[in-house]
């Protein structure tokens, strides 16, 4: 990993007495504390997501959309866990908890998990289909990369401004404005939340450099982390498709970088993208 990237230790220290992290969820603490055994129990699991209202039937709806379920239908839990695995059901779990956890309430954000949840389906199908990356650990880096973005509403008057004027900055990356009104960025916020969480240092490491696309350059940097940010970009396009957008300002930054990382060709890139975009209608 380049040094250059790697926050300064009181930059790190200075963000977090700042910004308020949400603790981890007791539940997620406990889901990651079974993961860690050398054999999870499927039924410990089970019963992790029966103690918290409207988990399971949150998670069942999910297991059996058309990105998870395929032609099974899982009438239980237990049922979810068998067909997609105990690591595909944690990731849901673990996205389920951070809704609750993290309410978008600003008008800005008003459509925020809808978004975040659009972009972990796309992670998940393109994971699948270039065979990059666990659909897994694709998916929670879908679902989180975007979860410093409350925060820093939360915590800056006057943050929805700047949210505005970067999101429709053709230039600059996004993080650019963030930093220069605010002395930190969405990214740099959702890393701490992801280390914070215990979630896995290449999904914090892709969450900090989701923006930076000079670092699909970087032969320094792991793959899975490159890999995950080329994704992204990918599911970004097609996410502002599927939203009826023409174009999309993340890809006419990080196009070019993220297909030549993927070795996808230009008609690659249409069929693939064109593919998902129906996909993500058929899960509508």
């Amino acid at each position: 990993m380049s040094t250059l990237a790697v926050p300064a230790a009181e930059h790190v220290d200075a963000l977090i007495k700042s910004i308020r992290i949400p603790p981890r969820p007791s539940l997620l603490a406990d889901l990651q504390s079974e993961l860690a055994r050398r054999e999870p129990s499927p039924d410990t699991i089970a019963r992790i997501a029966a103690r918290d209202v409207g988990m399971a039937g949150a998670l069942l709806k999910l297991a059996n959309s058309s990105f998870y379920g395929g032609q099974r239908q899982a009438k239980s839990v237990e049922q979810a866990i068998m067909f997609l695995g105990i690591n595909q059901v944690a990731a849901l779990m673990t996205g389920l908890l951070a809704r609750q956890a993290l309410p978008a309430d600003s008008a800005a954000l008003a459509s925020f998990w809808d978004i975040s949840t659009l972009r972990a389906h796309a992670m998940v199908y393109l994971s699948r289909r270039l065979r990059i990356s666990e659909p897994d650990i694709a998916h929670t880096f879908g679902l989180f990369c975007d979860t410093g973005l409350p925060l820093m509403m939360d915590r800056f008057p006057g943050y929805s401004a700047t949210y505005e004027a970067a999101r429709n900055d053709g230039e600059r990356a996004f993080t650019a404005l963030e930093d220069e009104r605010h002395h930190t960025n969405h990214a740099a916020v959702g890393c701490l939340l992801a280390r914070n969480w215990g979630l896995s240092a290449e999904v914090g490491w892709a969450i900090l450099h989701h923006h930076d696309y000079a670092v699909l350059d970087d032969s320094a940097t792991p793959d899975l982390v490159r890999s995950l940010v080329a994704l992204s970009v990918l599911a970004e396009r097609a996410i502002c498709k599927y939203q009826g957008d023409a174009s999309s300002l993340e890809w006419a930054k990080g196009g070019d970088a993220c297909c030549a990382y993927l070795g996808l060709a230009e008609d690659e890139t249409d069929d693939l993208l064109d593919s998902l975009h129906e996909a993500l209608h058929g899960d509508a």
